[in-house]
Parts: C-alpha cells; structure tokens; sequence
C-alpha cells in the first residue's frame, strides 16, 4: 500500500493544484449553496487522505483560496446590482475607462494606418513614381526638373532617447539646425504625421517624414539603347555617368527609371552591375526563373566577360593580376589590393598603343568591386580618366604596387579634398566620400515620395533664384535654388572602361566599342 501511495501522491499534487479551484468556482455559480459547497470537497479531502498530514494542509488551502474567490465574486455580483439603474436590463454596457477612451482609441487606430505606414506599399516602380518630374537635354546632358520628395522611415533604436535636433545635427549633416527650423515651420518635417519640434525626444516606433528639395545630378544624354529583347531578358547598351539604381542623388537619371519611364519595362531584376561611370552591356531579366539561372551561371564562373579600357602609357601585350581586392569602406565605394581581401583574378591583353596610352581588352575571371580598375592601378598602368584610381592622392606612382594601410588613411583624406573642389568648380556633382548632402530621414534605400509633397510645394519666393528648364520648381530654403553651378561637359562625365560582351551557356551579348578604343581616335 506504501508504494501505491507513493505512486498516487504526484497525481493527486497535480489534480488539487489545477483543477480543485476551478470545480469550486464552477460550483459557487450553480444553485448549490455555500454550506454544502463548502463541506463536499473537504470531506473528501481529509477522509481520503488522512495518513498525510501535510499533504492534508496543502489541500486545505488550496480549497480554502477557492471557497475565498467564491465568496468575493458573489458579492461582487451584489454590488454590481445595487449599483444598476432600476431599468437595468442585464446587458453589459461599456465601462467609464472605455467611454473615455473610445473615441481616443478610434482615432489612434485610424491615425495608425493612414500615417504609421509607408506612403508605398507596392513593390517595384510604377508610373506614380516616374510622374514625380520630367527630364530634358541640355548642352549635351540629361537634366532633371528639380522636385519634391518625401524621404520615410520609422525611429531606428539608436535614435530613441535623443531629439531630432540631435539626431539631424550628428547624422544627417547636410544643413545647419537653421534650415531645420524653417523646414519645420513650412510642414517639412513631421513626426508620427504631425508638425515636430526640433527639441522633440523620438519613442519607440515614431515614424518620422522629411520632405527635400531634390536637385539630381546630369548624366551624359547618350540614349539607353536596347541591344536586344526576348521574353525572358532586356539587354541594354548602358551609357557613362548613369547610375544602374536610384542612389544618392540619383533617381530619374538611373537606367531602371528611365527604362521604366521611356520603354515601358517595369519590375526588371538586373542580373549584373556595372559602376557609374562604366559604360556597356546591360542585362536584365523579366521574370524570377531567369534571373535565377542566370545567377547561378555567374556565381559558378561560367560567364565570360570582355571590357575594354585606356589606360596610362604602354600596356604589356599580355598581363594577369591575381592581388586580393579589399574594400576599405562600402559607403565610400574605394578599394585596393590587400592580403586580406577577397580573391580576385583578372588577365589583360593590349589592343592598341598611340604613344600615350593603350587600349586594352579585361577578362575578369571575378565580380569584385571595381576589380578592373584596381588591378591596372596596381600593375602601373590606371586608366586615364579614372577620377578615383588615377588621382595624385595616391602619390606619385598613382598606388603602383599597392599601399599600407596607414597611408590608406591619407588617401581617404585627400579623396576628400579633391572631391569638394571639383564640386565647388562645378565638375561632377556626384557625392563625395563622406558626403551626406544626399541623405536625410531614410533607411539604405530611398523610399517611395509621400503623396503630400505636391500639397507642400511652396509659392516661388525672393529667397530662391529660378531654376533652368520649363515647369521648374523653387524652394525658398533649397541651397542648391541660390546656388549656380557650372555644368560639367559630357567628356567629363566618361571614363574609358566599357562593358563589350558578356557571354554564357547557350548565348551571348556584345555592344560596339566606344569611340574611345578606336585606333586613330585623338582625345580633344
């Protein structure tokens, strides 16, 4: 009998504890009264159970709680009928906190979705985003109207805690807290949809809107051409100076906005990327499935790609670079050869040599990061118009046989330097390293325009000086309204690097050579 008990007691623990409670509220709301209710159940506890004294105890309790809860929720249930209106009908109505939080509630909720929330909930681009503006060519570049655009994103967690003075002082550094005084004046800057003020402390999910005065940098106006069109692919000639994606202070003059806008090719994933100022062949893919197995044939290095570029002086007749490519900072787009890059691998053959510089044919046998042009500064011979990898802030050799990563740093510097006066000359607008006159309130990618940047376009006003092109909008706290830059020629927005083929299982792309890797051709 010992061990059947001793085997029964964890049961019987179990039982008291889960559900003798809930039997005895179930009975305290049946007919059965309190005095009988009370007695049943310990009866049976203490006849059954008598040879443990402590196990008694703990029933005993725990029965005792029970009767306790009963005996509060019936008269509970009395003070709620005395204090029921004589008309009472027995139907629960709201209580006194839900009457006045209601109508709060409500407008909270219906604030939440029209406001929380992304102005664009679609994926891809769609004609909403390419009626933003209108673009034009001027003096051999593609210009874009200056336009309003509402830049979206939710608190980040290292911004809770601060204000969005700070958190516009230290992050986005474009303006002085001047212009974020009058841009909240003028409705620019909301907060959770209302007008915020600059010592305003950011909470866990706010949801913060700015909208800029965007002015887009020119590209050369050199069409985007179609190499050729099938059902699964759009292979396209890309010209130099266009940017693959809207970045920075890209967004019109990007290939995938003007191929959306002019020939009607929406939703394209692109299958591979060339940089800015390279030029050549494009492809994309229309649907998943292609782009998907044409993935899989660049990832196996089954792809062979041919670029053509001109480079400083005579070019060996055949050369191989295998130097590992590490990137220095992804945000500043520079990279050089160190041991603890990536692998990379790229054989060189010359075309031609007028006396000054070659024309030579690449094949990357890697995708790395401006893998080409990184290797020709390494074996001597960048390319001649490289703004990046053929600057004296390399030093005299132009980074011939790498450098250490402690003048790395006044590299960086000097990139810098260089940068800010081509831009105050009014060379290349394109952001510098560093630069962040291109960001505001956004995540790593730029979000869609909000639909109230239309209702926030200000009358024009003496404060801002009009803008070339017909239709043009001005701000009146816009810098770059007051401000005339030179534009800079279409020569000085090329690089000689090209894109001439890509080719793989079962099909191949080629574009012309540029008119830069002709023989005879003589730069102006």
């Amino acid at each position: 009998m010992g061990r059947i008990y001793l085997c029964l007691f964890p049961l019987w623990n179990v039982v008291s504890r889960r559900y003798l409670a809930r039997f005895c509220r179930t009975l305290s709301t049946s007919n059965v009264g309190i005095g009988h209710f009370a007695l049943c159940p310990r009866e049976r506890v203490e006849t059954t159970f008598t040879p443990r004294r402590k196990l008694t105890q703990r029933c005993n309790s725990s029965f005792c709680t029970a009767v306790t809860m009963a005996e509060s929720h019936d008269k509970e249930e009395s003070t709620k009928a005395k204090r029921q209106p004589s008309n009472y009908t027995g139907q629960a109505g709201p209580s006194k906190r839900a009457k006045v939080d209601s109508s709060k509630d409500k407008s909270r909720h219906n604030y939440k979705h029209k406001v929380f929330e992304p102005t664009r909930k679609t994926v891809g681009f769609d004609q909403v985003m390419f009626n933003e503006t209108s673009s034009y060519i001027e003096n051999g570049l593609r210009k874009v109207q200056p336009y309003f655009f509402t830049f979206e994103a939710f608190a980040k967690g290292r911004w809770l805690g601060r204000t969005v003075m700070d958190i516009f002082s230290s992050e986005f550094r474009a303006h002085p807290p001047e212009h974020y005084e009058k841009a909240i004046k003028l409705g620019r800057l909301l907060l959770n949809g209302e007008c915020v003020k600059l010592d305003t402390v950011l909470k866990d999910n706010d949801f913060m809107q700015n909208t800029v005065h965007r002015h887009e940098p020119p590209v050369v106006a050199d069409p985007v051409q179609i190499v050729e069109e099938t059902d699964d692919l759009v292979v396209i000639n890309k010209p130099a100076s266009m940017p693959v994606h809207p970045c920075g202070g890209y967004r019109h003059n990007s290939v995938i906005f003007v191929l959306g806008k002019e020939h009607g090719f929406q939703n394209l994933h692109p299958i591979h990327r060339l940089d800015r100022l390279t030029s050549g062949i494009l492809i994309f893919a229309k649907n998943l499935e292609t782009k998907h197995r044409l993935d899989a044939q660049i990832k196996g290095r089954e792809v062979k790609k041919v670029y053509l570029a001109r480079v400083e002086g005579e070019f060996p007749e055949k050369a191989e670079c295998d130097k590992p490519i590490f990137a220095v900072k992804h945000k500043l787009g520079v990279c050089r050869v160190c041991p603890e890059g990536k692998p990379a691998k790229t054989t060189f053959e010359r075309v031609s040599f007028d006396g000054k510089s070659s024309v030579v044919r690449c094949f990357p046998e890697t995708g790395r990061m401006h893998q080409i042009r990184v290797h020709l500064q390494y074996l001597g011979h960048p390319i001649v118009n490289d703004p990046l990898y053929n600057s004296t802030a390399w030093g005299a050799n132009r980074g011939k046989g790498g450098i250490d990563s402690t003048s790395m740093n006044d590299v960086l510097g000097k990139l810098v330097t260089e940068e800010t006066e081509r831009q105050g000359k009014g060379g290349d607008s394109s952001p510098s390293p560093g630069d962040h006159s291109a960001r505001t309130v956004s995540s790593e990618t730029e979000h869609a325009p909000s639909e109230q940047s239309t209702d926030l376009d200000p009358k024009d006003s003496d404060e801002g000086s009009k803008v070339k092109g017909q239709g043009a909008t001005v701000d009146p706290i816009c810098d770059e309204c007051r401000v005339s830059r030179r534009d800079p020629t279409p020569k000085e927005l090329v690089m000689y690097l090209h894109a001439l083929s890509y080719e793989g299982e079962g099909w191949s792309y080629e574009t012309p050579p540029p008119e830069w890797a002709s023989e005879g051709w003589v730069e102006d």
